[in-house]
C-alpha cells in the first residue's frame, strides 16, 4: 500500500497510480514465476522493486510501506511452498514409476532365468534317461565310460536343480536382492557413496544403468551384498547414515558423504555374512580425463 499522506498534485511528478500499477504487476509477475529452486532470487527481486519504487516517489514523500512488502514476501513464500509440494509429488511419482520399472525388469529377468534352468533340467533328465538305456545295452568295456558320463550328467542335473530352487525362491521372495555401495569420484567427488538396492539377478546391470548419460562418468562398485531382505538392510544403512546425507531435504536421494570404513562396519553389524569391500575407486574414465586435460595444458604452455 502507498503512504500518500503528503500527495502533491503537481502533474510533473511521478504519477502515483502508475507506481502502484507497476508495483502490483511486477510483484504478481515475480510471485507467479517462483519455482521450487529460485526462492532466494525471487525474494531479492521483490525487495528491489520495493526499493526502486520508493526511490522514484521519494521527492513526493510517498512510499510503499514495509508492511506491504512483508505481505508480498509472505505471498511469495506461500507460492514457493506450493511449488515445493508440487515438485516433491512429481519426484515421488517419478521414483514410484522407476521402482515399478525396476521391479518389472527384475521379474522379467527372474522369469527368463527360471525358463532357462527348467529347460536345462529337462535336457539333463532326458540325457540321463538316454544314458541309462545305453548302459543296459553296453558291454563291460563301454559301461565304465558311460558310467563316468552318467555321473557328470547327474552332477550337472543336481546343480541345475539347485539353481532352479534359488531362482524360484527369488521369484517368490520379493524382498531378496542386492544392496550396492558405489561411488563416482568424477561426478560427485571423494568420499561420496550411493547406497541402493536391486532385485536383478545381474545387479551390475543396474549399476551400469545408473552411470548412463545423466552423469559424466561411470560408477565404481565397492560392495555388492546379497540379502534375503535387501530393503531392510538398505533402510538400516540409510537410517544409520542419515546425518551424512548429501541431500538432507530429499530422502529419495541415496548419496552419503562418509568414510567407506564406516559403511563397512555398518554392513557387518547389520548383515550376517562376510562381505568383500573394494577400497580403491578405479575411476578409470575420470583419471584418464584428468590426465588428458593436464597433458593439453602442458602442451599449450
Amino acid at each position: 500500500m502507498l503512504n500518500d499522506d503528503l500527495i502533491d498534485d503537481d502533474p510533473l511528478r511521478f504519477p502515483l497510480s502508475t507506481a502502484y500499477t507497476f508495483d502490483r504487476n511486477e510483484c504478481d509477475n515475480i510471485i507467479s514465476k517462483v519455482k521450487f529452486n529460485n526462492i532466494t532470487a525471487s525474494e531479492k527481486r521483490l525487495v528491489k522493486v520495493f526499493e526502486d519504487l520508493n526511490k522514484l516517489t521519494d521527492m513526493q514523500r510517498v512510499a510503499i510501506t514495509p508492511e506491504y512488502l512483508d505481505l508480498k514476501l509472505e505471498e511469495l513464500s506461500l507460492k514457493y511452498e506450493f511449488e515445493q509440494k508440487k515438485q516433491e509429488e512429481k519426484e515421488e511419482q517419478q521414483a514410484i514409476k522407476e521402482q515399478m520399472r525396476e521391479e518389472a525388469r527384475a521379474l522379467k529377468e527372474l522369469e527368463k532365468a527360471k525358463e532357462k534352468v527348467e529347460k536345462e533340467e529337462k535336457h539333463f533328465s532326458q540325457a540321463i534317461e538316454k544314458m541309462n538305456q545305453q548302459l543296459q545295452k553296453a558291454n563291460s568295456e563301454e559301461q565304465q565310460k558311460l558310467l563316468d558320463k552318467l555321473r557328470e550328467l547327474e552332477a550337472q542335473l543336481e546343480l541345475t536343480k539347485r539353481n532352479k530352487e534359488d531362482v524360484i525362491n527369488r521369484v517368490q521372495n520379493t524382498r531378496a536382492g542386492y544392496v550396492y555401495i558405489i561411488s563416482n569420484i568424477g561426478s560427485f567427488g571423494d568420499s561420496v557413496y550411493k547406497i541402493g538396492m536391486t532385485r536383478r539377478l545381474e545387479p551390475l546391470e543396474r549399476v551400469k544403468e545408473l552411470g548412463d548419460a545423466s552423469v559424466p562418468f561411470t560408477f565404481d562398485v565397492h560392495a555388492m551384498i546379497f540379502s534375503e531382505d535387501a530393503p531392510a538392510l538398505e533402510s538400516a544403512l540409510h537410517r544409520a547414515l542419515s546425518d551424512k546425507k548429501v541431500n538432507k531435504v530429499n530422502d529419495r536421494k541415496e548419496f552419503f558423504r562418509v568414510d567407506l570404513k564406516e559403511i563397512e562396519e555398518l554392513v557387518k553389524r547389520n548383515h550376517n555374512k562376510t562381505v568383500e569391500f573394494t577400497k580403491l575407486a578405479e575411476a578409470e574414465e575420470f583419471r584418464k580425463s584428468v590426465e588428458m586435460t593436464n597433458h593439453s595444458l602442458h602442451s599449450v604452455s
